[in-house]
């Protein structure tokens, strides 16, 4: 299936590793030109060469994704580089949990306004991108946890505060055909990601999640990236303000 996104201009955010990575590399793959930003310079470099590899334009940026003006200033620069915005797909997280003060900061710094900010700065390209083509897309990657909590926890109350946003930006956008859509992924597995942390250190904890995966598997970062770079793409233009929940049926809920 074409995908329409041979020579679309994307950013992504906290894209040197796990779901971010994959993202930016399959957006790459269908001939995209991407920009990526996080604040580990090393990992920049490393991800920016790696993708250059696939013949696509591509812009590194150091950025520390809750200096709201720094973030800001580095996707106007981006797009100014790229020549346009088609995408932005929000993915930096904090992973903050727990209910102290710092969980709640970090999580509203990075999850919710790293989201807005990323997206505020990149509507003049979207707009205009719509304008133009018919279709431009941002996508938030949220979580399970938006929807299902046990306890005081601001990674679940942040993480669905990015859903309500999301919706109501994409009402809000419809008319420029701007979309706005949200991926809330399951269990996420890979080397040096959360859960490949909890099973080295938390074993129980793990079994127990793990046996809620009924396909008998965790998700891989390759999973999230194509629901996403699917929602982002021309292919999907008609879909906006939804949530699409990639967790192969980990939940029980009834999403109406």
């Amino acid at each position: 299936m074409d995908l329409g996104l041979k020579g679309k201009k994307a950013i992504v955010t906290g894209a040197t590793r796990g779901i971010g990575r994959a993202i930016a590399e399959t957006l790459a793959a269908e001939g995209a030109d991407i920009a990526i930003c996080a604040r580990n310079k090393d990992q920049v470099a490393d991800a920016v060469a790696a993708l250059k590899k696939t013949g696509v334009n591509v812009v590194g940026g150091v950025v520390d994704i809750a200096d709201g003006p720094a973030l800001k200033a580095w996707i106007a620069e981006a797009g100014e580089k790229l020549g346009g915005i088609d995408i932005v797909v929000s993915n930096a997280s904090a992973l903050a949990n727990g209910n102290s003060e710092e969980a709640w900061k970090a999580g509203f710094d990075i999850d919710v306004m790293g989201a807005q900010r990323a997206i505020d700065a990149a509507m003049p390209f979207l707009e205009k991108s719509a304008a133009a083509s018919g279709d431009a897309a941002a996508v938030i990657i949220s979580s399970i946890s938006a929807a299902e909590t046990s306890n005081a926890n601001s990674y679940g109350a942040l993480k669905a505060a990015q859903i309500h946003f999301a919706k109501g930006l994409a009402r809000e956008k419809a008319a420029k055909h701007v979309r706005v859509n949200v991926v809330s992924p399951g269990t996420v597995y890979f080397k040096g990601g959360v859960w490949d942390m909890i099973e080295q250190h938390m074993p129980d904890m793990f079994k127990a999640s793990f046996a809620r995966n009924l396909m008998g598997r965790m998700a891989t970062p390759q999973d999230i990236a194509n629901a996403t770079v699917f929602l982002a793409s021309p292919a999907s233009s008609f879909t906006t303000g939804i949530n699409m929940v990639v967790d192969g049926a980990f939940t029980a809920r009834v999403n109406f």
